[in-house]
């Protein structure tokens, strides 16, 4: 029987690269994409020249995921593998939204699943973050350590993936990104944030020193997302991917301190020569004038200067037999700056700052 893969969240920016490197990989494959009315339009145009796909209007928020009866029995015979990507991934996300959709929404699909009866694979995305406030090295098979959380995004991940971890009788894989960023090869993003914030402070700085925020000898785990799309594609089909929570991450990342220092050199031809202090940066961005001007949030600061080392021992040792790797960020640095600076001006690409 082909594959039948159903897949929440697109279009998003992983989403759409998943698809496109699924149906290349088999072209048997049939694809159900449950979307949310707002992106109809959207996913219409990027997939009308695709007979395999079918697009099925939705919301992970609702009971049985807004989908009728009928839908769901001729679902429940066919889909064998189930991509659930749908999340709210802002920082600065409000808890009740972020509870809404990250959590509800997960229960919901995760009930969903227990009426798929052909189903051979349960992918859900994660985030590494769901360490919270964890210091240290973290492994993948470690997630309740009785953690706090920096912001409602790691904490209703973290209640999402508990829920996930719970489900009985459905082969699950969990995938735990680490700060994806855009295509190692293009550059290509859909988004200037994370550590793209790095790159919009920088760029209010061409001219006169430039300074370093803190110290920022912790490690900043950055992964590109065509590495995560191999990754996936490959662990959704490998069995001893089955009930493992896997970190794809960077096993060999950089200190902040130096990725800002790469980013600076290679956007403003210059090395930081100074540093200000972290705990200062922090009470100086309270200030929305302060914030809107240098596009950079507190919450981004606690993001990127963490002291957590993510373990990807296990992730590592199953993607290795098919070939898959992290690049080196040094060597794809040149091609996110070289993006960046072709499109700051794109506001469509910025996160609002408040």
């Amino acid at each position: 029987m082909a594959n039948h893969m159903m897949m929440t969240g697109f279009p998003g920016f992983i989403s759409q690269r998943l698809y496109r490197a699924l149906a290349a990989d088999d072209a048997t494959t049939r694809f159900t994409f449950l979307i949310h009315p707002s992106q109809m339009e959207k996913a219409s145009r990027l997939t009308s020249s695709d007979p395999r796909v079918t697009l099925l209007v939705g919301d992970i928020t609702k009971l049985d995921l807004g989908v009728s009866s009928e839908d769901i029995k001729a679902l429940s015979e066919t889909v064998t593998h189930f991509f659930h990507l749908a999340a709210i991934y802002d920082l600065a996300v409000p808890k009740d939204l972020a509870y809404q959709v990250n959590v509800i929404g997960t229960e919901n699909v995760n009930q969903f699943l227990k009426s798929l009866s052909s189903l051979d694979r349960y992918i859900y995305f994660s985030t590494a973050y769901v360490s919270g406030d964890r210091t240290g090295r973290v492994l993948e098979n470690e997630l309740d350590e009785g953690q706090g959380f920096k912001n409602y995004y790691e904490e209703t991940k973290f209640e999402a993936e508990k829920r996930v971890v719970a489900l009985e009788g459905v082969p699950t894989t969990i995938i735990r990104p680490g700060v994806v960023v855009g295509d190692s090869a293009s550059g290509e993003t859909i988004k200037f944030d994370g550590p793209y914030f790095m790159l919009r402070f920088l760029d209010k700085l061409p001219l006169g020193p430039v300074p370093y925020l803190g110290k920022g000898n912790e490690v900043l785990n950055i992964v590109p997302v065509d590495f995560i799309i191999r990754a996936t594609v490959y662990l959704a089909k490998s069995e001893q991917a089955v009930g493992k929570a896997l970190h794809l991450t960077d096993s060999s990342p950089y200190p902040a301190r130096e990725i800002y220092r790469m980013f600076c050199r290679e956007l403003l031809a210059k090395k930081p020569t100074y540093n200000f202090p972290k705990s200062i940066a922090q009470i100086l961005l309270k200030f929305s004038t302060v914030r809107r001007y240098l596009e950079l949030g507190p919450e981004t600061i606690a993001y990127i200067y963490h002291p957590s080392v993510y373990d990807s021992t296990e992730a590592t040792r199953i993607l290795s037999e098919g070939g898959i790797h992290c690049p080196d960020l040094v060597d794809y640095v040149p091609n996110m700056v070289r993006f960046f600076r072709e499109h700051r001006g794109d506001s469509t690409m910025k996160v609002a700052l408040q």
